[in-house]
């Protein structure tokens, strides 16, 4: 698995413990996890935790995270993803966001490009998909810039928060 992809404005480098601090300010607030499956989180050990987690998943090649850096300045300002690798359907499920500070300026699709490439071109997979909650409009709109097609919502389908939730399902092939 690839440690690091570019893009014009951001490296995209394989998460590590010494980016607690960092993503923990953005795992916290609850504006970004509004629609994350986590409760916002109220104590860098447990940005600690996730990272081991993404960590020993990225290991048993189950998952992979990446911390999103902004070159010019090394900042990082978010965190994505693939949440699942299928190799045996060769599919890959998405998972990003963005610190606040730098929603709306493209960060988001820039980012989800780099990995879509990746997935098509390395890692040899014929699908890409993401799921989002039908109110997270700017997630919406990151896909619909990227080509996803909407497949529909599956109603009710995961318990997030104490609550089930529908979820939006799009999706990219290696030949759209």
């Amino acid at each position: 698995m690839k440690e690091l992809l570019t893009t014009e404005r951001l490296l995209l480098r394989k998460i590590h413990v010494s980016d607690s601090e960092s993503l923990f300010s953005i795992w916290s607030d609850p504006d970004v996890t509004k629609y994350m499956n986590i409760d916002r989180f109220t104590d860098v050990s447990r940005a600690r935790e996730m990272i081991e987690l993404l960590n020993h998943l990225s290991q048993e090649n189950k998952a992979i995270r990446y911390s999103i850096i902004k070159k010019d300045t090394q900042d990082i300002i978010g965190s994505c993803g693939y949440n699942s690798l299928d190799y045996d359907h060769s599919k890959v499920e998405l998972g990003y966001e963005i610190s606040k500070a730098y929603w709306g300026k493209g960060y988001a699709p820039e980012a989800i490009s780099s990995l879509v490439h990746y997935a098509f071109n390395s890692l040899g997979m014929n699908r890409i998909e993401a799921r989002v909650e039908p109110a997270n409009k700017s997630s919406v709109k990151v896909l619909q810039k990227l080509n996803f097609t909407f497949e529909g919502t599956m109603r009710k389908c995961e318990k997030s928060k104490g609550r089930f939730i529908d979820l939006s399902i799009f999706s990219k092939l290696i030949t759209d």
